[in-house]
């Protein structure tokens, strides 16, 4: 289901990794191509760009960074997002718990979240796409059922950052796909 003409549909997705050259970048980028291709403007949100603090490290939300409510507006303002994250000591990086610390209800509540994992083993990241389930669930967001995990993601992507396992490539496009379709019924209820 696309949207239809007079019916906007914003997708961002938040990767959770800073690294130059993340595989969570561009598994992400591989995602929103296909939250593109059904209809929907999308932005890859990159969180070195947002000056985040710590919660509770500053004395008044009032004192945060312009960067932190630059974040949360653009969240806010979406129809459905995706949250993408390495796989680090059997959770999501600390980087994208302090960014969704600094979020709540008005950014989460009732949007629609698909989860993608990268491990640089091979077990995948199961364990944090598990977490971020239950974060989104307790932020009352729609996560969907498709979620993946890509184990041993150095050598899972090629130097232009896509996958080389036609399959995988299909599953993390069915979880853009689906953020997209299931943002478009949402809308229209």
């Amino acid at each position: 289901m696309k949207p239809t003409d007079n019916q906007s549909i914003y997708i961002v997705a938040i990767c959770g990794s800073l690294r130059q050259g993340s595989t969570t970048h561009a598994a992400l980028q591989i995602a929103l191509s296909a939250a593109e291709e059904a209809g929907a403007e999308v932005e890859l949100l990159d969180l070195s760009e947002y000056e985040l603090v710590f919660q509770g490290s500053v004395a008044s939300e009032s004192d945060y960074p312009p960067g932190v409510f630059k974040l949360r507006e653009k969240v806010k303002r979406a129809d459905g997002i995706l949250l993408g994250s390495p796989e680090y000591h059997g959770s999501f990086s600390g980087v994208l718990k302090s960014a969704l610390d600094l979020m709540g209800f008005d950014e989460f509540e009732n949007k629609v979240i698909g989860l993608i994992g990268v491990s640089g083993g091979r077990m995948g990241a199961v364990n944090a796409i598990s977490m971020l389930r239950t974060v989104g669930t307790a932020l009352h967001a729609w996560v969907v059922p498709n979620d993946v995990s890509i184990p041993n993601s150095s050598e899972a992507f090629d130097a232009d950052g896509n996958l080389r396992d036609p399959e995988l490539t299909a599953r993390v496009k069915a979880v853009g796909k689906q953020v997209t379709e299931f943002a478009v019924l949402r809308n229209s209820a």
